[in-house]
């Protein structure tokens, strides 16, 4: 038996939805599993030295601690990788893997999740909802952890007009690195401003009024603490609202940065215009569309 799945890159946040909202993007992590006498990986596609590897490979160890967790043995497993997502680049490479391994453990060890007990699981991993729903679900999705461990997720279509780059730097960052530079408060103020606009910009995506995102995706939350060590964010907000480009944010913690462009746009002017204001001799810059959720197939 070979277990596959397929998920999705994801944008998180998309300025002011700090762990709320998050985007999946069409590039992918695919991963077929077999069970075997031997566990080994080989992986392919982006940073696939990192992906193969067997020590603190994300994907084995969650679906081991899910087998034991649920009283089920926990059998050598020979995994076939083909990654196509930046990893520590904002796009959402752990919350596909943790969701890769939920999906894995949940046909192996014959579990029986339902979509709310996958949310929920790959959630407690992850600590926060906004990627791994995303990639989970597909779509632009706003969730919401409750008390007890549930969490709510609602799923909307992004205008089929609108066009989506991710802006990747050649260096990396870290999530625990990016969270370590936020404040452990904030001002009524600050907090009136990201609440006002995480509401106009769902409103503005069911709605397709793509002339609010330059203001609905502004953020005070997270991404002025995270500038310096995002200078690929500082170069390109600029760009927001100017010529087609209708919103900008940080992709995640970052370093990568989100642009939304109208439908009449060509996309290499954005990308040219984009090198030009960066300074980083490794950018590259991927258009790609809002994906599916995540897909298993057994055969």
């Amino acid at each position: 038996m070979t277990v596959s799945v397929r998920v999705a890159a994801s944008s998180a946040n998309l300025g002011p939805g700090f762990d709320a909202l998050g985007m999946a993007l069409a590039m992918y992590l695919e991963v077929d599993a077999e069970v075997s006498e031997q566990t080994s990986v080989a992986a392919s596609g982006r940073d696939a030295y990192l992906c193969g590897r067997l020590e603190n490979n994300l994907i084995l160890e969650t679906v081991g601690d899910l087998l034991r967790a649920s009283g089920r043995p926990v059998p050598g497993l020979k995994l076939t990788l083909r990654n196509d997502i930046p990893l520590g680049r904002g796009c959402g490479s752990s919350a596909a893997a943790i969701v890769a391994a939920v999906l894995l453990a949940n046909q192996i060890g014959g579990l029986g999740w339902n979509e709310a007990r996958l949310l929920r699981e790959v959630t407690r991993i992850e600590g926060h909802p906004d990627n791994v729903a995303a990639a989970l679900l597909g779509g632009v999705v706003a969730s919401a952890m409750q008390a007890d461990g549930e969490v709510a997720a609602v799923k909307i279509a992004a205008p089929a007009d609108w066009q989506f780059l991710v802006a990747i730097p050649g260096s990396s960052l870290s999530t625990a690195k990016a969270r370590g530079m936020l404040p452990a408060e904030y001002s009524k103020a600050d907090a009136i401003f990201n609440v006002q606009r995480s509401a106009l910009l769902m409103g503005a995506f069911a709605a397709g009024r793509g002339d609010l995102l330059r203001l609905a995706m502004q953020d005070r939350m997270h991404q002025p603490y995270r500038m310096e060590a995002c200078p690929l964010l500082k170069a390109l907000l600029p760009l927001s609202g100017v010529n087609g480009v209708l919103g900008v944010a940080l992709s995640g913690a970052g370093p990568s940065v989100l642009l939304v462009l109208d439908k009449k746009t060509d996309p290499e002017e954005v990308i040219a215009r984009a090198r030009l204001r960066s300074e980083d001799p490794e950018l590259e810059v991927v258009l790609t569309r809002v994906a599916e959720g995540a897909s298993t197939s057994v055969r």
